[in-house]
């Protein structure tokens, strides 16, 4: 490793999220109290930022939305430049509790991996998501687990946390929208260790999701697109 310490940066991407972002906050302060935050407000037309800065964490803001990918992207790039090493992506719509996030760091601590998943599905859980979202995260975890040749059983999952050598990859490389998917096959095209964890997660504890039916069918055919393009693009570390 590059640091003996780890200095861990959580990393929310929001937008409109004024429903459920103090709660997020006052659960990461409650179980991460080493950790700092940054909330990435993505072009929120609500009072999500101002929300976060009256509690008292760092608010980057996008001047309009410009997708999940991006406001990770301006995380990761947050973090290298203040001398973190390890980030954690954390859901701004309460879904990823706060005291799961040790389960995701420990693997990087003992560098058993770059980039760590939190999967709702890797041990029984009560989480039930919709019929068509979990046929969509079913087709996208058969699909990267035959290209990384190891079992992935939550592809669409953004709990995860990264290590200093996976965010100077990714801060380039990150796909802008619906990220998740396609960047663990640029980070396995990179030559980067993938593991999942088992996480307890909710469901959308307030606000409103993005993705309608119709998105639905345009994120399917989409990342499944970009994953083919990726697979026959050179990837350079």
């Amino acid at each position: 490793m590059e640091q003996t310490d780890h200095r861990v940066l959580i990393i929310i991407p929001a937008y409109n999220e004024e429903e459920t972002i103090a709660d997020v906050l006052k659960d990461i302060e409650a179980h991460m109290k080493e950790a700092s935050v940054v909330v990435v407000d993505d072009g929120s037309k609500d009072s999500t930022a101002l929300i976060a800065r009256k509690m008292g964490v760092t608010v980057l803001e996008h001047p309009f939305n410009m997708g999940v990918g991006a406001a990770v992207q301006t995380g990761f790039k947050y973090a290298l430049e203040y001398g973190y090493n390890i980030c954690v992506q954390v859901d701004a719509d309460g879904q990823h509790p706060a005291s799961e996030i040790p389960k995701l760091l420990e693997p990087i601590r003992r560098e058993e991996a770059n980039v760590v998943v939190g999967s709702r599905f890797l041990e029984p859980s009560d989480y039930r998501p919709s019929l068509a979202r979990g046929m969509g995260i079913g087709l996208f975890s058969r699909v990267v687990s035959a290209i990384l040749g190891t079992r992935i059983t939550d592809a669409t999952s953004g709990f995860r946390a990264t290590d200093l050598k996976a965010m100077r990859f990714l801060k380039d490389v990150y796909p802008d929208d619906y990220p998740e998917v396609e960047a663990l096959v640029l980070l396995h095209k990179g030559g980067f260790g993938i593991m999942e964890v088992p996480v307890k997660m909710r469901l959308r504890q307030g606000g409103k999701s993005s993705i309608t039916a119709a998105r639905s069918v345009y994120y399917l055919v989409k990342v499944l697109l970009a994953i083919m393009v990726d697979i026959m693009k050179k990837i350079e570390r």
